[in-house]
């Protein structure tokens, strides 16, 4: 007769997986650093944030970057890159896509402008924008918009705009 012994525990196999990191090792999330180290080091002022859309716009190699501030009911253009004036570096904040932003305290994404009737246009070759409140959480209000445009339709998707929320959540304190 034969007798079933029990079987010996097995060892669990060593993973080979990395272990779980707090910080992001990608482009963007090495970005995201970046421009959180500046900040912690007190940096502010527009030419921090000048630095920062510098940052973004090579990052994701986005063909223009804006960060416009809020001042007296205007949004007014606070960085630039690429050397590119836009057409409307000042504009009342109840106008346009940032209007929206503003208003809805959310991103707005436009795949194609030329079906967005309030679309104001930075430049004649803009075919898709992605706008992302810039939001005090110390205040709770809107202090700016980060504005990204694009000449092709269809340039941004979800991790544009989640690398975008993500400058704009630490942004704010350069704005201020």
């Amino acid at each position: 007769m034969r007798v079933a012994l029990p079987m010996p525990a097995r060892k669990k196999a060593k993973s080979h997986r990395r272990p779980e990191t707090p910080f992001r090792h990608d482009r963007k999330g090495r970005a995201l650093q970046e421009i959180g180290a500046t900040i912690v080091a007190g940096g502010k002022g527009p030419g921090v944030v000048e630095e920062i859309a510098e940052l973004v716009q090579r990052t994701c190699k986005y063909r223009w970057v804006g960060v416009y501030k809020i001042k007296r009911n205007d949004f007014v253009i606070e960085a630039a890159t690429n050397k590119m004036k836009p057409a409307c570096p000042r504009f009342p904040v109840t106008q346009g896509l940032s209007a929206k932003a503003k208003e809805e305290r959310r991103t707005v994404m436009v795949p194609d402008v030329r079906k967005e009737p309030c679309f104001l246009p930075n430049f004649w070759s803009t075919k898709s924008e992605v706008i992302v409140p810039i939001i005090d959480d110390e205040h709770d209000r809107v202090l700016g918009v980060i504005n990204v445009e694009s000449a092709k339709v269809n340039a941004f998707d979800k991790s544009d705009r989640d690398f975008l929320e993500g400058v704009a959540r630490i942004i704010w304190r350069a704005l201020r």
